[in-house]
């Protein structure tokens, strides 16, 4: 039992329980509260010790993942500044945010588009947006460094008014950061957010649903992790990660790293995930971010990944920067995906092909143990010269 994690929540888990498990997702179960088919994947390697379940997801291993990447350059008009939001269109972000989700689902209408990613929407269902504000700690900030734009929430948010959802029930969240004034005020009017230090916090109980199960390893003992109210009070959850690079313990910070603002001990994880110092807590066949998609919280209520790459950063706390394949301007890209894995996969992919060697080896290693888990498909190319087999990688300019 691990000392940290609730009594029924710590039960290790042994092969047979996997075999169990395994026959059961076989027997073809059910579906979950969003829509998710039962899958299973064959789960260890010849290079793994360890084994994890399999999970709920979009994918399996005979439909081929799709990732959308929207690029125009008329996103942004920046030449340099350090108040780079500032220098946003918001109608060239609505329009690549309406084209990348119907592209994502074949739609010809937004609305059909918000309809086949949350269908069965009811009204007053709350929506959860994760945005990434790891570099800001105050609400008055306009620090240069980078940090989520309000641009692809507005967008979105238009979106799903278009579904019947009210404005107060989008939860824009980061619940270990601050959500500066000049984000939070430029957002649509009636949006709620929710942050650790300015407006209305979001906060953290008690309750059982809130509490992440781990599966490590036999003799790694886990913190005891739950996730953020704001989370578990709503039905759906919309990832917005940051395009980012070289993060000094995970690798790159995308959209499992962006997790990290959902929880609220996130420091306490960060031996486990260090790539790059490899600690005696770090072990290369298990990651907890990959346990975060085993969570219902996290994993079975992702509806969506929005990747926000208009402005994008090489270092996970640098102000942003020109990209020389994006042919030396800032990548003005938006990606968009429902396989958790395959998005961050392909944001990995362009990092790589800017930094080269600049790039921890392994900090795609959780990728690798997620698409083992049957998360969602793995893989790993020069997006620019080479060309996805198991990912239907999809560019659209505008």
């Amino acid at each position: 039992m691990h000392s940290s994690q609730k009594p029924d929540k710590s039960k290790k888990v042994t092969r047979r329980d996997i075999l169990k498990a395994i026959a059961v997702l076989a027997g073809g179960v059910a579906f979950n509260r969003v829509g998710r088919d039962l899958v299973t994947t064959e789960a260890k390697s010849a290079d793994s010790t360890y084994v994890y379940l399999p999970f709920v997801t979009r994918s399996s291993s005979n439909i081929v993942s799709k990732v959308v990447h929207v690029r125009s350059q008329n996103a942004t008009f920046w030449n340099g500044q350090s108040r780079y939001w500032e220098y946003v269109d918001q109608n060239a972000v609505n329009a690549m945010v309406d084209r990348g989700v119907m592209e994502l689902t074949g739609t010809v209408t937004i609305t059909d588009a918000w309809q086949k990613l949350i269908p069965g929407y009811l009204p007053g269902k709350k929506i959860a947006i994760k945005v990434n504000f790891n570099n800001c700690w105050n609400c008055s900030s306009t620090s240069g460094v980078i940090d989520a734009l309000i641009h692809p929430v507005n967008a979105v948010v238009s979106g799903l008014e278009k579904i019947g959802v009210a404005r107060r029930d989008v939860c824009v969240y980061d619940s270990v950061r601050a959500l500066p004034n000049r984000f939070v005020n430029a957002g649509l009017s009636g949006i709620s957010f929710f942050d650790k230090y300015c407006g209305t916090t979001a906060g953290f109980s008690d309750h059982p649903d809130a509490y992440i199960t781990f599966n490590p390893p036999p003799g790694t003992t886990m913190p005891a992790e739950k996730v953020t109210d704001v989370l578990r009070n709503a039905e759906y959850l919309i990832n917005m990660p940051i395009m980012k690079g070289i993060h000094p313990l995970a690798g790159v910070t995308l959209g499992f790293k962006n997790h990290f603002g959902t929880i609220h001990n996130c420091s306490a994880l960060h031996d486990y995930v260090d790539v790059v110092q490899k600690p005696p807590a770090y072990n290369r066949d298990y990651n907890p971010m990959v346990d975060f998609f085993n969570n219902p919280q996290i994993g079975g209520k992702t509806v969506l990944t929005i990747g926000d790459a208009l402005f994008a950063a090489k270092d996970f706390n640098d102000p942003p920067e020109t990209w020389k394949t994006f042919g030396d301007t800032v990548p003005n890209s938006l990606f968009f995906a429902t396989d958790p894995v395959a998005i961050d996969c392909v944001m990995h992919d362009h990092i790589a092909a800017e930094l080269g060697d600049n790039l921890t080896q392994a900090a795609d290693r959780y990728l690798v143990l997620a698409g083992r888990a049957g998360i969602g498909v793995f893989e790993s190319v020069n997006p620019w010269t080479d060309s996805y087999t198991q990912i239907n990688y999809t560019k659209i300019m505008l």
